[in-house]
């Protein structure tokens, strides 16, 4: 039985049965970066009353979304086929509040969960397909991300290292670069490469510079 039950016999209406509830797509959200322990859940999702997870998760293994699995003697939680369905619907869903999104009130974090899957909701696979192979190390906050854009496929790995040397046995990235919350503005077109560079909204910590533009044009989402 749904957690809620909203009376109507419709596809929306029991999307909405199933992973409607408060937290219920920011755990699924984070599952699609990857399995995680229920600690890591918790950690990445840190408002989360431990109650509400637990019963979260619950509901989410018993629509068939996510499921237990044993990884190296600990248990992780990971999306079944069902609920990797869901990856569009949340890249979407990401790409869509992206234009609403203001200026980050103090008590709001990034998290390596959040900005990969915003970066994957902006990414542009048609305009990166006409790119040459790059890779960025990004710091967002506290998040170090290494992100290497080849082709149409992106990958997104935390680490990342600041002064561009990318991430142990991987070699130097093309750029480097720091970045807080306004980011958004050079995703969202607000800022052109130059002007985020020369307002401080992005600080160049390595390689070359003028890719930035490269990364903006890779990464954007119409405000």
């Amino acid at each position: 039985m749904a957690a809620r039950d909203y009376g109507q016999y419709s596809g929306i209406t029991r999307a909405m049965e199933l992973v409607g509830e408060r937290w219920a797509l920011l755990i699924v959200r984070d599952l699609l970066v990857g399995p995680r322990r229920y600690g890591e859940l918790a950690a990445g999702l840190h408002r989360i009353p431990s109650n509400i997870l637990a019963a979260r998760l619950k509901e989410l293994q018993a629509a068939g979304v996510i499921r237990r699995a044993p990884r190296s003697r600990v248990i992780v939680y990971e999306l079944t086929p069902y609920g990797r369905e869901l990856e569009p619907v949340v890249l979407a869903l990401g790409a869509w509040g992206f234009k609403a999104m203001d200026e980050p009130r103090e008590e709001q974090l990034i998290t390596a969960e959040s900005m990969t899957m915003d970066l994957r909701s902006a990414f542009r696979p048609r305009t990166a397909l006409e790119l040459p192979t790059t890779s960025y190390a990004g710091r967002f906050g506290a998040v170090d991300l290494l992100i290497r854009v080849d082709g149409d496929e992106l990958d997104v790995t935390p680490g990342g290292d600041a002064s561009g040397s990318g991430l142990g046995g991987v070699g130097p990235v093309d750029l480097a670069f720091a970045a807080g919350p306004g980011i958004r503005r050079l995703i969202t077109g607000e800022l052109e490469a130059g002007q985020a560079i020369e307002t401080g909204v992005v600080e160049v910590l390595g390689g070359r510079g003028e890719l930035l533009d490269r990364f903006a044009s890779t990464f954007r989402v119409a405000a």
